[in-house]
C-alpha cells in the first residue's frame, strides 16, 4: 500500500507527469529526513533506476563522514546506484571569499553537474519542501529581489552548470515539514540530524526559527500558507514571462546595445538576466543586473565586474562577457 506522501506526489499535477518511472534519474540525498523521505517515496512509486548523489562537505568532521556512510548504506538498502564525493567547502569559501552557505551550494551543484555528465543523466530530484519555499521567498524579499527572485524555487526548472544543462525536479514543494516528520515517524525511517540547522548565524536558520514563528504569532497561523501561495504565483508568472523572451538569448555571444535600449526597462532586466544565466554567471542580484544595464548608456563606463573574476564590456555597440 502506497504511503500518504507518495499519494501526494501522484496528485501533484506538475511533478511526475513528464518523468516516466522507467528512466534513469539522479536524486540528491544528504541523509537528512527530507531527502530520506523523498528517496523512500520515489522507490515506493516505482522509480528503481535512481542514482543517489551525496557530497561530503567536510564541515562537521566525523559527523560528515558518518553522513556519507549512512547514505551509502541507504543506497544499498534500496538497491540503487550511488555517487559520493568529498569537497573541502570551508577552504573553497575562503579561497573565493564567499559565505560557507554559498560555497556549499555551489559545490553541490558542481558535483551534481559532474555526475550528470558522467552518468549521462540530466535530471535530478531534490527534496526541497513547502517550508523551504517559504523561507527562500522571504530571504529573497529581504534582499530586495524582484519577482524573478521571489519565484526562484520551482517544481521543475532548468539550470546550466559548467556547460551541463540539468533539469531540477522538486516533488515536495507542496509538502510541509510537519507532514514529512509524520511520514518519517510512521514509516520508522532512520535519518541523520544536522546540528548546524540550529545555528542562528545563517539567515535561513534565523528565518526558520525566529522570523517565521514571529510572523505567525503576530499575523496569524495561516501566514505560512499565504507566503507559500505568493511564492507559487510568482513562480508560475516567471515561467510564463521567460517563455516570452527570445530563445536565441541563450545562444548569442553579444547583446546589441541599440536593440536592448529600445525595450522597456522590465524587459531589459529579464533579457540581461537570461543572457547572463546562459553564460553561467552566478549570484544574479539586482545590483549586478543594473550594473550591466548601465552599459546601455554610452556616457557610462564601458566595463563592469561580474562574479568569479569575469567582466561585462561594451564595445562597438555590443555587450559581451569576458
Amino acid at each position: 500500500m502506497r504511503s500518504q506522501l507518495s499519494q501526494r506526489l501522484i496528485q501533484s499535477k506538475q511533478i511526475l507527469r513528464d518523468f516516466p518511472r522507467s528512466r534513469r534519474y539522479l536524486v540528491g540525498v544528504s541523509g537528512g529526513r527530507d531527502s530520506v523521505a523523498l528517496l523512500h517515496s520515489l522507490v515506493d512509486l516505482g522509480y528503481k533506476n535512481l542514482i543517489v548523489c551525496h557530497l561530503n562537505h567536510q564541515l562537521r568532521g566525523r559527523s560528515s563522514a558518518a553522513d556519507a556512510r549512512f547514505v551509502e548504506n541507504l543506497a544499498a538498502k534500496y538497491d540503487v546506484d550511488l555517487a559520493i564525493e568529498s569537497k573541502n567547502v570551508r577552504a573553497l569559501a575562503a579561497k573565493k571569499k564567499m559565505s560557507i552557505e554559498t560555497a556549499a551550494r555551489d559545490a553541490r551543484y558542481d558535483f551534481f553537474a559532474n555526475i550528470a555528465k558522467r552518468k549521462r543523466c540530466r535530471t535530478i530530484f531534490l527534496a526541497h519542501h513547502a517550508d523551504d519555499l517559504v523561507e527562500t521567498f522571504l530571504i529573497n524579499l529581504f534582499r530586495g529581489a524582484g519577482t524573478t527572485g521571489l519565484g526562484a524555487m520551482r517544481n521543475v526548472s532548468k539550470r546550466r552548470i559548467n556547460g551541463v544543462d540539468i533539469t531540477i525536479v522538486r516533488p515536495l514543494l507542496g509538502v510541509w515539514r510537519n507532514e514529512i516528520d509524520k511520514f518519517v515517524r510512521t514509516h520508522r525511517l532512520k535519518f541523520r540530524e544536522d546540528a548546524s540547522n540550529k545555528n542562528l548565524a545563517p539567515l535561513r536558520n534565523r528565518s526558520r526559527h525566529r522570523v517565521i514563528p514571529y510572523l505567525e504569532k503576530t499575523l496569524g497561523r495561516n501566514i505560512r500558507q499565504n507566503i507559500w501561495r505568493a511564492a507559487a504565483i510568482a513562480s508560475e508568472e516567471e515561467s510564463f514571462f521567460e517563455q516570452l523572451l527570445p530563445p536565441e538569448l541563450a545562444k548569442v555571444t553579444e547583446l546589441g546595445v541599440k536593440q536592448l535600449r529600445s525595450l522597456p526597462v522590465a524587459v531589459q532586466r529579464r533579457a540581461i538576466r537570461a543572457w547572463l544565466r546562459s553564460k553561467e554567471i552566478v549570484d544574479l542580484g539586482f545590483d549586478l543586473i543594473e550594473n550591466v544595464r548601465a552599459l546601455l548608456d554610452s556616457a557610462s563606463a564601458a566595463k563592469t565586474n561580474l562574479p568569479r573574476d569575469r567582466h561585462a564590456r561594451r564595445r562597438a555597440g555590443k555587450i559581451f562577457v569576458e
